[in-house]
């Protein structure tokens, strides 16, 4: 065999290997070795010797243009943290950025309908700290966090976190997962209910030439309060106001009422025009789609029992949210009695009520919602943990492309990952709020990006479209930098 080493050796005191560039351009070789190396080292060194003609400096700042400088994750520190507050998203959409000294930029949001500030507090306790140090600092930001919109803040500054961490080592933020186990994302679309039941059909029927292969429906009683004997007890509340937090009400605000406190029941009649309805349904979006149903409204257990066993002969993939998620023992009544699985989650704040819920067989799926769960990494280990009891976990989301991306990392990470929602599907422009992955959503799916970190950056020209009036772009947050409080949970 011929000997081919001669062609692999350096030049005579050449420093060697994980020297830089430019230490190689400053060694103590004679001019001609030294640009005989720095010509040959290059790709195409003929072409580019004689491009340059021997002009060393030139011939460096050629080389090194696309070098990443900022290549010291060990060094990297968080300098800045500021909001631009999106609407229209389809909701609120706080849009996290977090700048460090090597010019690297995280990205991360605030969960739908949350404050900025729940984000915004968190600045004073991450300056001056390595974003790579992911789990360290979403430990000592955690107790910042809580259910629902209070877990905002800390679940989108873990999402810059990852960001930052994954362009630092030039990796997406799946690979620090562990890998995935998925290249494509399967998402479910959620349909605006309609006016009538004949418009719902439509939209349903809309959502399906869109190429969804997984839908998702509304049909609670909202739909019935104008329905003549459909409902028992329900004229002293404003049913079809479930989101009104503001709503006055004789008995009370309905939207802040748990469900079993309201003693609205559904009559033979109202269940006889539900099932109705769903029926329709099905027979335009057939029975090969996945059809889950979510928000019924506020009713006890005995009525969730009844609607569940009405939709058994139309094969639902889930029922959402029946009673608030708490009420863990009412959760394993419901289940233990219908056939329909059962699912819910999207409010919860961290693994351990997750827990509850698994350990106690009280539901058939999970259901978190990553910008409230505790971020990328808590939302796997809530899905690994389902996963090991044979729980199933679908996702619910309703922000921009950047909270997107973090839950397509996370979904691509985690084996018993089942569908991703998206609400953003009629939102004009909602692609275009971020550059990088396109089209985002291709007929029912997402591709898993490959680039660094979230894979995507903010289009700040198109994201400007959505800026909430009375508010600046990424505007100074210096009054945040101080940090005036101790943190300490122990004694």
């Amino acid at each position: 065999m011929k000997n081919f080493k001669h062609l692999f050796q350096l030049p005579k005191n050449h420093p060697g290997p994980g020297t830089s560039t430019k230490q190689a351009a400053d060694t103590d070789l004679p001019a001609g070795d030294r640009r005989s190396f720095l010509r040959n080292s290059a790709l195409g060194g003929l072409s580019l010797g004689m491009l340059f003609d021997g002009k060393v400096e030139q011939e460096m700042e050629f080389l090194t243009q696309k070098v990443q400088k900022a290549s010291k994750p060990s060094d990297l520190k968080i300098t800045d943290l500021r909001i631009a507050h999106l609407v229209g998203v389809p909701f609120g959409s706080p849009i996290i950025r977090i700048d460090t000294n090597q010019g690297l930029v995280g990205w991360g949001e605030v969960r739908d309908g949350a404050s900025p500030n729940y984000a915004l507090m968190l600045k004073s306790r991450l300056l001056g700290k390595n974003p790579c140090n992911v789990e360290k600092i979403f430990k000592e930001i955690k107790q910042f966090g809580n259910h629902s919109r209070a877990a905002g803040g800390v679940c989108g500054v873990e999402m810059a976190l990852w960001d930052l961490a994954g362009k630092a080592y030039n990796v997406p933020v799946y690979q620090m997962l562990g890998g995935k186990f998925r290249d494509f994302i399967r998402i479910y679309a959620d349909t605006p209910e309609g006016k009538t039941y004949e418009e719902f059909a439509k939209n349903m029927e809309k959502r399906r030439d869109q190429g969804f292969t997984f839908l998702k429906m509304d049909f609670g009683i909202g739909m019935l309060a104008d329905k003549k004997d459909a409902l028992v007890g329900a004229k002293q509340w404003s049913v079809r106001q479930q989101w009104n937090d503001s709503a006055p009400g004789k008995f009370g605000n309905y939207a802040n009422t748990k469900h079993p406190f309201t003693r609205i029941q559904v009559t033979k009649k109202g269940m006889d025009q539900l099932v109705e309805h769903v029926g329709r349904v099905r027979e335009i979006v057939g029975y090969e789609t996945p059809l889950a149903a979510d928000h019924f409204g506020h009713f006890d257990v005995n009525t969730a029992i009844q609607i569940g066993k009405a939709m058994e002969p139309f094969r639902l993939a889930w029922l959402e949210d029946l009673v608030p998620w708490f009420y863990t023992d009412q959760w394993k009544q419901i289940s233990d009695a219908i056939e329909t699985p059962t699912l819910t989650g999207e409010d919860i704040y961290l693994k351990e009520e997750f827990i509850k819920l698994i350990d106690a067989k009280a539901i058939d799926m999970i259901h978190p919602d990553l910008a409230s769960s505790g971020g990328i990494l808590e939302t796997k280990k809530i899905g690994d943990y389902a996963e090991e009891r044979g729980i199933p976990m679908a996702m619910h989301f309703a922000g921009s492309p950047i909270s997107m991306m973090a839950n397509i990392h996370c979904a691509a990470a985690t084996e018993n990952f089942v569908a991703l929602e998206h609400h953003g599907v009629d939102v004009a422009g909602w692609e275009d709020i971020v550059t990088g992955l396109k089209p985002i959503a291709d007929k029912g799916f997402v591709r898993v990006p490959d680039r660094p970190g979230l894979g995507v950056e903010l289009n700040e020209e198109a994201a400007k479209k959505f800026l909430k009036k009375d508010t600046q772009w990424f505007a100074p947050t210096d009054s945040w930098n101080t940090r005036d409080s101790n943190d300490r949970e122990w004694s």
